[in-house]
């Protein structure tokens, strides 16, 4: 069984190529590998196939419940949300980014679109695979899932969380005081000269 590289010790290859298309065969056998690997851990809601060193466009997804991402794409976002996310193959060096709360994509085995969705409103928010009788009321757990399909898919095309980074510092400019000396160089205090 391939275990996930951890990206900060070793090298891994294929974390920064856009993978190869498969076919529904093979996506399957590879996710049910990558779902065992999650199984195994028990650390992560998430895991894409270059994360263990395999060169196909397979991903897996299990927050709610279990996904399987063959060959995805992304046919549309909406509502862009600030989020905080981790890594399985960047362990404990997770960055800010920005995402989408709702997401549409298709995959090679449905032929039908999959939405997933972190709204609010319980008729808004639930997701295209969702049963009628699950929790609809649940918009956390439904972005988190939102959030995770979103990553996967970049890892799949060869991004990761650093390529989403937002840089959440802020950083003050130091100004030019009325008494100190003045920027323009003439050694006049700065009320006096430039102002």
């Amino acid at each position: 069984m391939h275990k996930v590289i951890n990206c900060i010790k070793e090298h891994n290859p294929v974390i920064n190529k856009k993978l190869k298309k498969v076919t529904i065969e093979e996506g399957n056998k590879i996710a049910t590998e990558l779902f065992k690997i999650l199984a195994k851990r028990k650390d992560g809601i998430g895991l894409a196939a270059n994360q263990v060193g395999i060169d196909a466009a397979v991903a897996v997804v299990n927050v709610k419940e279990p996904i399987v991402l063959i060959n995805p794409e992304v046919v549309s976002t909406s509502v862009e949300v600030p989020y905080y996310e981790g890594c399985l193959s960047f362990k404990g060096k997770g960055v800010h980014t920005k995402r989408y709360r709702d997401v549409i994509i298709t995959t090679e085995q449905l032929e039908s679109q999959l939405y997933f969705s972190g709204a609010e409103n319980k008729i808004e928010g639930k997701g295209s695979w969702e049963k009628e009788q699950s929790n609809k009321h649940d918009a956390e757990l439904r972005l988190l899932e939102s959030v995770c399909v979103q990553h996967e898919i970049d890892h799949l095309n060869g991004m990761t969380i650093h390529d989403r980074q937002v840089i959440t510092t802020i950083t003050n400019e130091n100004k030019i005081g009325r008494n100190d000396p003045c920027y323009c160089g003439s050694g006049k205090k700065h009320k006096k000269c430039c102002m």
